[in-house]
């Protein structure tokens, strides 16, 4: 038998952000979606927190704890319970920060990890997105070519989640058939940074599309060296981070019917003795475990040094798939209050959607 209680600490650090979702964000998430932005001051509570930051070194300005991708499972969850476009705020400098801990050089630590690791709030960020994306993740069209000791790249990027502030990202693409990650600094010469997008969900959230023409990087830019990167292991890291974040999103939405379906009343006693809308909440119920308990198996592969592959894709299809049916099932319960952008379940039903179409907005 195996056992699925959280350790003293595990539950400590989830409690820590839950109090801070309650809060912070729980009642202020649908203003900060209408604005279109998230205050930095609230990015910087989650951030001291020691988000992203937990599992890098002392000596590289982090906290000296295990990198562990369960705890990152269960702190995106209580993120993303608030909003997930904040959650994607507060962590998307784990996509910079989690792939050079996990696989840079020991220079490349030196160099870059210090400076992310602050005690301040500053921007790092990943493109890893492309247009063509659909179910094939690693069939990159960005291309990297290697000449007089530089690397030149080439490609367009989509859904890089806060580009225009980033001090530095990190790029995915192709070198001769293999995928990497290079460093790639504001202001390089051949980057060009949109406004933001305009998507569907996530309106808090700034996204971008980032285009690489013949964008010089020097040699030490390459993750890993000339040995490179688990690019296997980056996905599937994004994609444990996907799962949880859908785990958040679908506990919310069923808390919150939950609580409508007692308290709506019609034809004389309230809604939940309905038999047919007992079963959908029993099935948002089930649903919303079975999310995270796949993110929680990948996530425990990745924490054991083994190949998550398959369970983080797997994790990723279904969270995608059923939170789509979650959130809609919260919209439907609702009835026309459902369908009233002040209602909480109407932004999660339209963020939602996020987790099928987009790769790499955190990292677990």
């Amino acid at each position: 038998m195996f056992d699925l209680s959280l350790s003293k600490e595990q539950k400590m650090v989830k409690d820590s952000f839950s109090k801070l979702v309650k809060d912070l964000i729980a009642d202020n998430a649908h203003e900060m979606d209408e604005a279109g932005e998230i205050p930095v001051s609230a990015v910087q509570k989650a951030w001291e927190l020691g988000c992203s930051v937990s599992g890098v070194p002392e000596e590289f300005g982090g906290y000296g704890m295990e990198d562990s991708p369960i705890l990152s499972a269960l702190v995106l969850e209580e993120l993303a319970y608030g909003d997930m476009a904040y959650a994607v705020a507060v962590t998307a400098p784990s996509l910079f920060i989690t792939p050079i801990n996990d696989m840079g050089t020991e220079d490349q630590k030196k160099a870059l990890l210090p400076n992310a690791c602050t005690d301040d709030y500053h921007v790092y960020t990943m493109a890893m997105c492309e247009p063509h994306f659909g179910a094939d993740a690693v069939s990159l069209k960005t291309t990297a070519e290697k000449k007089n000791g530089s690397y030149i790249l080439n490609g367009v990027k989509c859904f890089a989640p806060c580009a225009s502030q980033a001090e530095k990202m990190l790029v995915s693409a192709s070198l001769d058939g293999e995928n990497n990650l290079f460093v790639v600094e504001k202001g390089a010469a051949g980057l060009t940074i949109s406004e933001k997008e305009k998507n569907l969900g996530l309106y808090s959230l700034e996204t971008n599309t980032v285009t690489l023409e013949n964008c010089e990087v020097p040699a030490d830019a390459r993750i890993g060296g000339d040995k490179g990167v688990d690019y296997d292991r980056v996905l599937a890291r994004s994609r444990v981070a996907m799962a949880s974040m859908a785990a958040g999103m679908c506990r919310c939405s069923l808390d919150i019917v939950k609580q409508y379906a007692v308290e709506r009343e019609q034809f004389g006693e309230p809604i939940a003795h309905r038999q047919s809308i007992a079963f959908m909440i029993a099935e948002m119920a089930y649903e919303t475990d079975a999310i995270r308990l796949m993110a929680w198996q990948a996530a425990s592969r990745l924490e054991a040094g083994k190949s998550a592959k398959r369970e983080a894709y797997l994790a990723k299809l279904y969270a995608g798939e059923m939170a789509m049916k979650i959130c809609d099932y919260g919209v439907q319960i609702l009835g026309g209050h459902g369908y009233i952008r002040e209602m909480n379940v109407e932004r999660l039903y339209r963020n939602a959607r996020s987790i099928a179409c987009v790769e790499a907005l955190s990292m677990a």
